[in-house]
């Protein structure tokens, strides 16, 4: 059976309202993924680091309570796993503050068992960290030579705008590997100064990618590949939180790949109705995450998704 492997971060973010804490939940861009991933039944794993603490345990406790392997945790004596604040503005949108402790002196990890047509999904600061890029390099490497789908989601924040220049050949790397990228309009912006999703594609995807989601908020979303550009619309909704909309929005294309069955020979053929099929499932976990103050898709909705993978 196909599944998805992710590796990123985890964290605990704290929510904040008009100053106020109103909830805490796990997270980190892959993590929230794979939260949803699981959710609707899809196989999944997490390669990622947490502290012996009590952060830590509930980490691991949710991966598991969400039908997330925690197999490939690596947990780090004597350290705190890491937090964020995450302060709600009037439109429900967050601003970030992070706090770590630094894994300083790295344990042996061990890489999953990879099959063909299994997904990768990897990205953000973890993906260019040079700290992580051994483990990283590690699982794209395995993972082409499976014959596994690597899907790389940019997510470059602005507090790492000054390090662009320092990073910009780990992207290209990453950009290399991927057989799908997706990454946002502020995403670009940062990194290239270029706001328009064509110009990225043409200038800095194209020739190491040819399939591109380029995501511009309440805009909807664009794609493009060697044989077709489109944009895609999406139903006004009401957000309780932005927090996790993009990572559904993965979310939701790495569950449309598998219920549709398109394999990684499959990409360079996919026409224009199936891009559709698998770019609404994108749509529907992110405006669904939206909804909800956890940075996930609700049970509800997942439950309703099970049986088609």
């Amino acid at each position: 059976m196909r599944r998805v492997i992710g590796i990123g971060e985890t964290i605990l973010d704290i929510l904040f309202k008009n100053n106020q804490v109103t909830t805490s939940v796990p997270g980190g861009s892959t993590f929230n993924s794979m939260i949803s991933l699981g959710r609707v039944g899809v196989p999944s794993c997490l390669l990622s680091e947490i502290g012996d603490d009590k952060v830590g345990g509930i980490v691991r406790a949710f991966l598991h309570d969400n039908g997330v392997d925690d197999s490939y945790l690596t947990e780090y004596p004597d350290h705190k796993s890491p937090i964020s604040l995450a302060f709600l503005d009037e439109h429900n949108n967050a601003t970030y503050s992070f706090y770590k402790d630094p894994f300083n002196k790295r344990i042996d990890w061990e890489c999953p068992t990879i099959g063909s047509d299994d997904i990768i999904l990897f990205g953000s600061y973890y993906a260019l960290n040079p700290e992580m890029r051994y483990k990283v390099t590690a699982l794209l490497e395995k993972a082409r030579n499976a014959g596994a789908i690597i899907y790389y989601d940019v997510n470059f924040r602005r507090n790492h705008a000054g390090e662009a220049i320092k990073l910009m050949g780990t992207v290209i790397e990453n950009l290399e590997y991927a057989d799908i990228v997706k990454g946002s309009d502020e995403d670009f912006e940062i990194l290239y100064r270029i706001a328009e999703g064509a110009k990225v594609f043409k200038e800095k995807i194209d020739f190491y990618c040819p399939h591109f989601i380029y995501s511009r908020g309440a805009q909807g979303v664009d794609l493009y590949s060697r044989t077709l550009t489109k944009h895609y619309s999406i139903e006004p909704v009401t957000p309780v939180s932005t927090i996790g909309a993009g990572d559904n929005l993965n979310a939701g294309i790495l569950y449309g790949l598998i219920k549709y069955r398109i394999r990684r020979d499959d990409l360079d053929n996919l026409n224009e109705r199936d891009w559709d099929d698998i770019i609404r499932c994108g749509l529907q976990f992110a405006a669904e995450c939206c909804q909800q103050t956890d940075n996930y898709v609700g049970y509800e909705f997942a439950s309703k998704r099970r049986e088609n993978v």
